[in-house]
């Protein structure tokens, strides 16, 4: 539900977590094995992603081994080695960019405990054979859906296994909620410093109805659009207790030096003198292209370091978060692993292109909040992998004056 009062604030219901639904519906048809399970999650919003997650659990339980993924990349890492797990073979069409995107070392640590995985890139990706418990080894700087992709698998296996996690471990509050759900869902894993120690022979058990919270990585959109705003906007819905990583949204807009309050009853941004500031995105590189837009009106320079894993999103996010911002008049200068921004008064709008990637999308749609003159975007229809009422709800803001 959304409301515009004049004179205050205006306020949004942020939609359900697409990270916090992808693992509930996994360990949720882990527990069920039959065609409900999607009974015991609460979700008030859907998504592609969060329906391709869905529609590949539903095949799995009726023994199907044809798979359809979408572009989901979380889907994908995720059910890959419960595939194995279970010793069920599947075949996986996927979408879009998908095919390209790396697997390594998941897809080589599963074919060295008992998988056979068709080359990365074949449409479909197949994957046949009995995982076999034993010592797995990620490096925590390539993507830490490969760690919870093997947490889901390794507790149904015959005997136990080690993920020993190398090197910087980025985005570990994706696995911290991966580990949340699965004890939840009757399912105990022993952190240690090297990684993570699992217990074969595990049963995910189904409990209370799980409700999904409210989604941080989307509502990050909205709270940076009340530094725009007069009045701000109020965000409900979120949880300041959450093991979201894109919480961080409230300290960061903090330190850009737009107002900031929070309660039990919501989250308000209003405008404030924004600066720029110096970020590590190596825990929350989602948030880069939202981040642009702050960083592209502050006064001064913002440095975002530590971000080349975007390079690998659906699109290569560094290159097209500079490509849009710069067509709409912002001054950046793309580094090898971030983004450099150089403060202007105002953007000045354009045509441009979401380059099939929902957060590029919902970037230059902010940005036509600061722009002097219309944003134009191809594409647009890209939010529907993460929120496809993005641009409903822009409208019942009242802010999509320049959006076209």
């Amino acid at each position: 539900m959304i409301e515009t009062i004049s004179g205050s604030p205006r306020t949004i219901d942020i939609i359900s977590s697409k990270s916090d639904a992808h693992r509930a519906y996994i360990c949720s048809a882990l527990a069920e094995r039959d065609s409900d399970f999607t009974s015991r999650v609460s979700c008030r919003t859907g998504s592609k992603d969060i329906d391709a997650t869905i529609r590949c659990l539903k095949a799995l339980i009726a023994g199907e081994r044809e798979m359809h993924p979408g572009e989901s990349g979380s889907t994908l890492r995720f059910l890959l080695p419960v595939m194995g797990a279970l010793g069920h073979t599947a075949d996986f069409y996927g979408e879009g960019r998908l095919p390209e995107r790396p697997l390594a070392p998941l897809y080589e640590e599963l074919v060295a405990h008992g998988c056979r995985i068709s080359p990365v890139g074949s449409i479909p990706l197949t994957i046949e054979g009995q995982l076999q418990p034993g010592t797995f080894t990620i490096a925590g700087d390539v993507s830490s859906q490969y760690i919870s992709g093997l947490l889901f698998a390794l507790p149904l296996l015959d005997g136990d296994s080690r993920i020993v996690v190398t090197g910087r471990f980025e985005s570990k509050a994706y696995v911290d909620m991966t580990l949340k759900v699965l004890r939840d869902f009757g399912i105990e894993i022993r952190e240690e410093d090297w990684g993570f120690a699992v217990k074969g022979n595990q049963k995910y058990r189904a409990g209370e109805e799980y409700k999904v919270e409210g989604d941080w990585s989307n509502g990050c959109f909205w709270l940076a659009a009340g530094a725009f705003v007069p009045g701000g906007i109020k965000v409900f819905g979120l949880d300041m207790n959450s093991l979201q990583g894109d919480k961080e949204i409230v300290s960061l807009l903090k330190r850009f030096g737009a107002e900031v309050s929070s309660g039990k009853d919501g989250i308000t941004v209003a405008p404030g003198n924004l600066k720029g500031i110096e970020i590590d995105a190596s825990q929350i590189p989602d948030m880069v292209p939202i981040l642009s837009v702050l960083a592209a009106v502050a006064d001064g320079d913002t440095v975002i370091r530590n971000a080349e894993r975007l390079r690998i999103k659906e699109s290569d996010r560094l290159a097209t978060v500079t490509e849009v911002m710069t067509a709409l008049g912002a001054e950046i200068d793309e580094k090898p692993d971030g983004l450099v921004i150089h403060g202007v008064s105002k953007l000045t709008g354009s045509r441009v292109s979401s380059h099939n990637d929902h957060r590029i999308a919902m970037m230059a749609a902010i940005a036509s909040l600061v722009s002097d003159g219309p944003v134009e975007i191809e594409g647009k229809e890209a939010v529907a992998k993460s929120y496809p009422d993005f641009f409903i709800d822009m409208a019942a803001l009242g802010l999509d004056e320049k959006v076209k």
